[in-house]
């Protein structure tokens, strides 16, 4: 039976840690936590299960999670942020290919947990992930903060059944601070690329980035939450476009 690495990435995630390499038990063969120089308890309670801890300085996303890849010594990865769990019904379904990996990587559904609710809609859901994959057959890319899987033109993907459950945010002022940082990156990343902002990005796309998630992608359905996300998301973007003209104009 071929055997599954599963790598992690750690910053101060105390109250989550425990509950997703729980969730590891007897899917993964070898348990691969980075931490980023914790300064909580993260550390000591990834000591209380059969993982190995690697401290590595945050690279990037992208480039950590290539960092924690090189460490793997199986082929078949399993890549989870540490507020990430496999659900039962997920679990169950890498347990049944596992005999024999019949793809070169496997796609899963993500499922937020915003607050305490489950969000099923807003854009949110399926927010589909490649996460299961053979690691000599691609390598981590995207754009920071927003990284993806991608493997060779040719190679063979399919979808797994059940979900894979994100606690996102336990308050909305977690949130608030997220859209405030990853703002500042995905500018950043933006303005390395060559692109430019400008007055009607800055005031027009954050209005079509709420109408696409709270009405065209039924975020209404997710009551108050989904008000909320529609109304960050469209926060996010204008701080990207706005926080890019500043440093367009700074150079």
């Amino acid at each position: 039976m071929p055997k599954i690495s599963a790598i992690i990435l750690t910053l101060n995630e105390e109250r989550n840690i425990a509950r997703c390499l729980d969730s590891l038990e007897g899917v993964a063969d070898e348990i691969i936590v980075v931490d980023s120089f914790s300064t909580d308890a993260t550390e000591d309670i990834v000591s209380r299960y059969d993982a190995k801890l690697v401290k590595q300085q945050f690279l990037g996303y992208i480039e950590q999670k290539n960092f924690a890849l090189d460490l793997a010594t199986h082929d078949h990865v399993l890549s989870l942020d540490a507020d990430e769990a496999l659900s039962p019904e997920l679990k169950a379904s890498i347990l049944q290919i596992k005999d024999s990996f019949e793809c070169d990587g496997y796609f899963v559904n993500r499922l937020a947990n915003y607050c305490g609710q489950w969000i099923r809609y807003s854009g949110w859901y399926p927010d589909r992930k490649m996460r299961l994959f053979d690691r000599t057959k691609g390598k981590w890319k995207g754009t920071n903060p927003h990284d993806k899987y991608v493997l060779a033109k040719g190679s063979r993907t399919a979808i797994l059944d059940g979900d894979l459950l994100h606690y996102t945010f336990y308050t909305v002022d977690e949130h608030k601070k997220q859209v405030e940082n990853f703002s500042s990156i995905a500018a950043q990343a933006k303005f390395d690329q060559g692109i430019r902002s400008n007055w009607f990005k800055v005031l027009v796309k954050p209005i079509a980035r709420f109408v696409k998630g709270y009405l065209f992608k039924a975020g209404f359905l997710d009551g108050y939450y989904g008000w909320l996300i529609g109304i960050y998301s469209a926060r996010a973007t204008f701080l990207k476009y706005r926080k890019l003209m500043k440093i367009q104009s700074a150079k």
